[in-house]
């Protein structure tokens, strides 16, 4: 049995070693079994396919969760946000990839410093490019030295968002970092945020098609002019399997994998990837009952819906409106409506910004109906968004 860290607040830590009952709600809740399964099965799969995996925490913000996927074989994780950088550092990951653009001077003297402080004690910082400007500030941030960080060119390779357009447009800023000495040229960022979401397995082929077209046509450009680069990395759940197996990649980026949404369950399964199980849960309690619905007790300020309402796990109970402090479920099938207390657990549209909403991750073991809170786990990123 885990001991509750002294940090959680009096009416957490009363919870270790007592049934899934006591929890109050709304609450975060991790099927720490469910999860375990998931770590392992990524974990297993990258190692047979001689991945390399860096999964993505800007989804737990866990560095308690990190290190146990590190413990597990991944080389380390991906933030998104410097503030998320600095917060898992500061915790005890040693490996971490930003795998977003810093353009605010403000921001790049700090991943300078995270730089410098995780080079010290034998750590890793890296970080993503899309624009000269981007590299030259980079640079002038660290100052003097030699290979004090790693970075990535970011190519487009369908989601429109950052990254150069063209695959040619790699080259210039690959010739632009080899000539700083603090800056190393570590490879190819390539992700398709897009392409996660695609609901049938024929539909994310293509688009993982044009994904590793522009990355091959990317590599020919640079190597042509005498460069390489060196990794290729990217990935996410929905698509893991087809850069796994596509020759270029070399690293996979998943991260909702380990807890899986409501979102992700409405994808068509992939036979070619391994299955992963629903491991977040909010619980709910009734607190209306009306001749047609019910209204739970966890709304936005518990579970975010910008990917779709949650689905309630194990009851034919559909959601059909979210409020702040509501949600509101009908019945389907002709099953009678739960009665006003029952206990409910939602299983989010979207486990990353769900997770940004809660301070602690209640754990449980057993099962969530019998099971017992083993420990609580801290969201050290949490409103990290700088």
């Amino acid at each position: 049995m885990k001991s509750a860290p002294e940090s959680a607040p009096a009416r957490l830590r009363q919870l270790v070693g007592q049934g899934v009952a006591v929890i109050d709600t709304p609450a975060l809740v991790v099927d720490l079994d469910a999860m375990q399964r998931n770590l392992q099965r990524m974990a297993d799969y990258a190692q047979a396919h001689g991945m390399r995996l860096r999964p993505h925490a800007k989804m737990h913000k866990s560095a308690n969760l990190s290190l146990r996927q590190m413990q597990a074989g991944a080389v380390g994780v991906c933030v998104q946000k410097t503030s998320e950088a600095e917060a898992l550092a500061a915790a005890g990951v040693p490996d971490i990839y930003i795998s977003n653009e810093v353009i605010a001077p403000a921001k790049l003297a700090r991943v300078a410093t995270l730089a410098r402080t995780l080079n010290a004690h034998n750590g890793r910082l890296a970080i993503a490019v899309d624009h000269l400007q981007g590299v030259e500030a980079l640079a002038q941030a660290l100052g003097a030295g030699e290979n004090l960080i790693d970075v990535f060119v970011e190519l487009d390779v369908g989601q429109r968002r950052c990254g150069v357009a063209e695959p040619a447009n790699v080259l210039p800023l690959a010739q632009a970092i080899t000539r700083h000495p603090a800056l190393r040229l570590a490879g190819l960022q390539a992700y398709n945020g897009r392409a996660q979401h695609l609901r049938s397995v024929a539909e994310r082929r293509t688009a993982l098609d044009e994904v590793i077209a522009r990355v091959r046509e990317a590599r020919r450009v640079v190597e042509a002019a005498g460069l390489a680069l060196p990794l290729v990395t990217g990935a996410g759940s929905g698509t893991f399997g087809l850069e796994a197996t596509s020759g270029v990649f070399g690293e996979l980026q998943a991260g909702s994998y380990l807890f899986m949404d409501a979102d992700y369950a409405r994808n068509d399964t992939d036979p070619d990837q391994p299955a992963f199980e629903h491991a977040l849960f909010v619980k709910t309690q009734v607190m209306s009952v009306s001749t047609n619905h019910v209204v739970v007790d966890a709304g936005h300020k518990s579970h975010a819906i910008e990917s779709g309402l949650p689905r309630v796990h194990g009851e034919a109970l559909e959601a059909t409106s979210c409020n702040d402090e509501h949600t509101t479920l009908r019945a389907t099938g002709g099953v009678p409506l739960p009665a006003l207390g029952s206990t409910l657990w939602l299983i989010p549209g979207h486990c990353d910004p769900t997770v940004n909403l809660h301070d602690w991750l209640v754990g449980v073991r057993g099962g969530l109906q019998a099971g017992t809170v083993t420990e609580l786990i801290r969201v050290d990123a949490r409103g990290f968004l700088d």
